[in-house]
């Protein structure tokens, strides 16, 4: 383990990430909302901690290699959560325990948008925007991490997409370099912000409201600045620019590049995933709607597909966002959009979940081995468009699969033997491992009244599912400690 190099790399994180403290500093100078000294304390801490890891080993050079890789990767989130939770827990309001202050934070850099704040809109004008930056600055991280990063770890979905994918994405990565892949990256997300914001203000949206709301959107995060989320507003428009930028930021990066680059859409229309992704949104979107329809819960077509597509969009993006109270919607509708949450959205986007693309994979194989039972003999390849894809690429889906199993049963059971009920449990942990955030039950509205244990357990489950389960879990092995 090459300790300067990573001792470096976590000093140097933590004096950049303690410039994002400026403008919510700045924001609440001249708002003159009481907050401004935990910014600046926070902003001295983080700083001063950040020198005092990165000047001893300022002139070490040593290559990164693999292992180090992993663990620069889990302390970036952690080392960056902690640091967040600071303006929290120093803020008089809302004043936060540290495990609450742990778990906002760590929900806003994971775009999870689960909180544990009730009374949002009497927040302070400048921790509400601290939030919502936040997950902003986590969204971007997020997509470097799993286009980027992650590949060259050998895990992540980007790494089997790009592996086996028919199309022309098939480099490592978008650019030769990868700085040059971040800049890409950054350009492009940066660009879906200010159009994101740009549409918010013109339809009616506050100057400050619009730009809150496309940070958490592009970075399909789901904090927002009022507790109605975008019901609030109660805007037939908004709630469709929310819905676009919310399916656009929850599809591959990788296919906004190369449609970018190429004028063409042609990489949505030959990328087996994004149909998917497509298929679910839709089918989904069509069972609610005439369910909600035959139940009569809303006046006409029109309102309960408005509703249908908004919280389908939202869930499987993993956002959270709502448009309305859907926990309140009859029968069976409530649980199936939690469990949409699980499927995600696609590799390579801000988006949680298992992703589109190893569910697509699990359904190929489940049917291969029906067809295996009809004809034992008979050779079954699983192909992506006309590519067939490897079986070491289906082994690694089956280990991440059952590993998510066994991690989601564990979570489960450990929030139970806290004493919360069944229901609150399963989506708790199916909220935050997916970084998706409402649940039902105790957690539909806020997090705030479970134990501090289950905080904790639900923060782990956070930056598991952020880090898509084998990063945080390879720490875990003996043989990662090993010489």
């Amino acid at each position: 383990m090459r300790h300067i190099i990573i001792q470096k790399i976590l000093g140097l994180l933590l004096a950049l990430f303690s410039i994002t403290l400026a403008p919510p500093a700045l924001i609440s100078f001249f708002a003159k909302d009481g907050a401004l000294y935990p910014f600046v304390i926070a902003l001295l801490i983080t700083f001063t901690l950040g020198l005092l890891l990165w000047l001893p080993v300022r002139n070490k050079k040593e290559e990164l290699r693999l292992r180090d890789g992993f663990l620069v990767v889990v302390l970036f989130w952690t080392v960056l959560g902690l640091s967040g939770a600071i303006p929290f827990v120093l803020a008089e309001h809302p004043h936060m325990s540290f495990t609450d202050a742990v778990f906002e934070s760590l929900s806003g850099l994971t775009t999870t948008g689960a909180t544990v704040i009730v009374g949002i809109d009497n927040l302070p004008i400048s921790i509400l925007y601290y939030r919502q930056q936040m997950q902003w600055l986590g969204g971007m991280g997020i997509i470097v991490l799993a286009v980027a990063i992650l590949p060259m770890l050998g895990i992540g979905g980007m790494q089997l997409y790009r592996a086996e994918t028919p199309g022309p994405m098939k480099d490592n990565k978008l650019t030769p370099r990868i700085t040059e892949t971040a800049k890409t990256l950054w350009f492009l997300y940066l660009g879906l912000t200010i159009v994101c914001f740009a549409a918010y203000w013109y339809y009616g949206m506050t100057f400050f409201d619009a730009i809150c709301h496309s940070f958490s959107t592009v970075a399909t995060g789901g904090f927002s600045t009022h507790d109605a989320s975008i019901a609030y507003f109660d805007h037939t428009h908004i709630e469709a620019i929310a819905a676009f930028f919310m399916l656009v930021s929850s599809v591959n990066y990788s296919l906004h590049f190369l449609a970018w680059r190429w004028r063409s859409i042609k990489s949505y229309i030959y990328d087996s995933e994004f149909i998917a992704y497509i298929s679910i949104l839709l089918t989904a979107t069509l069972v609610i709607t005439f369910y909600l329809v035959s139940r009569d819960v809303y006046e006409g077509l029109e309102v309960s597909f408005r509703h249908s597509f908004f919280n389908v969009v939202s869930m499987a993006s993993t956002t959270g966002f709502t448009s309305t109270n859907f926990t309140t919607w009859p029968s069976f509708i409530p649980l199936l959009l939690v469990l949409i949450g699980f499927a995600g959205g696609s590799a390579g986007s801000t988006s949680g979940g298992i992703k589109v693309i190893r569910i697509l994979l699990l359904f190929k194989q489940g049917m291969r081995e029906i067809k295996r039972l009809i004809h034992p003999n008979a050779i079954f390849p699983i192909k992506l468009g006309n590519k067939p894809v490897s079986d070491k690429i289906i082994d690694s889906v089956w280990g991440f699969f059952a590993t998510y199993v066994a991690m989601f049963t564990i979570v489960l059971l450990i929030l139970m033997a806290t004493g919360m009920d069944q229901v609150t449990a399963f989506s708790a942990v199916a909220a935050c491992i997916n970084n998706v955030g409402p649940g039902l039950g105790d957690v539909s509205a806020h997090y705030g009244d479970i134990t501090d244990t289950a905080k904790w357990v639900l923060s782990f489950a956070m930056l598991l599912g952020r880090l898509e389960i084998f990063t945080l879990l390879v720490l875990l092995s003996p043989a990662f400690w090993r010489s």
